[in-house]
């Protein structure tokens, strides 16, 4: 499994095809191939893009870039953390970019941030040669865990304060973490006011997926809510995330003082004011 099952040349440049679905790709110019690599468990490449500067991209799909990255970043970790009121113990499962371990440490009240990404090597590229994202993460308080992000939260009750998913699309080793069953874990290992939230992929062309993430989590939580952010690489844009409470379900904090480049107390407020077709839907 290697680059060029991913790759094309057209008229003697390289370009990355992205077979986002049976009707539509999504082609980007490629300046360069930096890393190429199987891991043990997908094909894992870091490109650098003319538009959309560095890319992390596995089995041929883009996960995160230097130009918007931060976007997506920002969102799934500083709402959540905005939320609780003193949120000491956090778990991300998935985020090998990096991104999201990245913004939680800004928090100075976090005491420890479980890492759990299952592909070592994902994390390994992304802190060498996408630090546009990644930062080159080293904070003591984040603890790095290779394993399956499922078993890991089978293993605690009571014990996390924010759960956040950041995981890839529902395909390969990352279906698991749409399911049920999943949620049930994440529910039984965070404490009695704790929160989790998940990204659950775009609104326009992958209803079915949030309806069913949406689904889950009300069912478990007493607090379900959806917000969005417009991420350009993601396909049509616009994005959406799914937030699980026990307790809390209002942004508390009145003067955001965090370093962002996209998030702020404004948009903290105004990510959960939802399109029309999307309020009628979850009403």
């Amino acid at each position: 499994m290697h680059a060029e099952k991913y790759l094309q040349t057209i008229n003697g440049e390289i370009w990355l095809v992205e077979d986002e679905r049976e009707n539509m790709k999504i082609s980007y110019r490629i300046r360069e191939v930096i890393f190429s690599e199987p891991s043990a468990f997908q094909h894992v490449m870091i490109l650098d893009s003319y538009d959309f500067g560095r890319m992390l991209v596995l089995d041929g799909v883009v996960q995160t870039t230097s130009i918007d990255g931060h976007i997506y970043n920002e969102m799934i970790s500083h709402v959540p953390l905005s939320i609780h009121p003193n949120p000491e113990r956090v778990l991300i499962i998935g985020g090998g970019d990096c991104g999201a371990a990245r913004e939680a440490v800004k928090y100075k009240n976090v005491k420890s941030i479980d890492m759990v990404e299952i592909d070592e090597l994902v994390v390994k590229v992304c802190k060498k040669h996408l630090q546009e994202v990644s930062g080159n993460l080293s904070d003591p308080r984040v603890n790095f865990i290779y394993q399956d992000g499922i078993e890991h939260v089978k293993k605690y009750k009571n014990h996390y304060d924010v759960v956040i998913v950041d995981s890839s699309d529902p395909i390969g080793p990352a279906k698991q973490l749409f399911e049920r069953s999943f949620y049930e874990d994440i529910y039984r290992a965070l404490k009695d006011d704790g929160l989790m939230v998940c990204q659950s992929q775009s609104p326009v062309f992958h209803m079915d997926i949030l309806k069913q993430t949406a689904g889950h989590i009300r069912d478990l939580f007493p607090h379900m809510k959806i917000y969005t952010a417009t991420v350009p690489t993601y396909p049509g844009g616009l994005w959406s995330f799914t937030l699980g409470s026990k307790k809390y379900k209002d942004i508390s904090v009145t003067d955001f003082d965090k370093n962002t480049r996209y998030v702020n107390q404004h948009i903290l407020q105004a990510c959960f004011q939802l399109p029309e077709f999307l309020r009628h839907q979850f009403s």
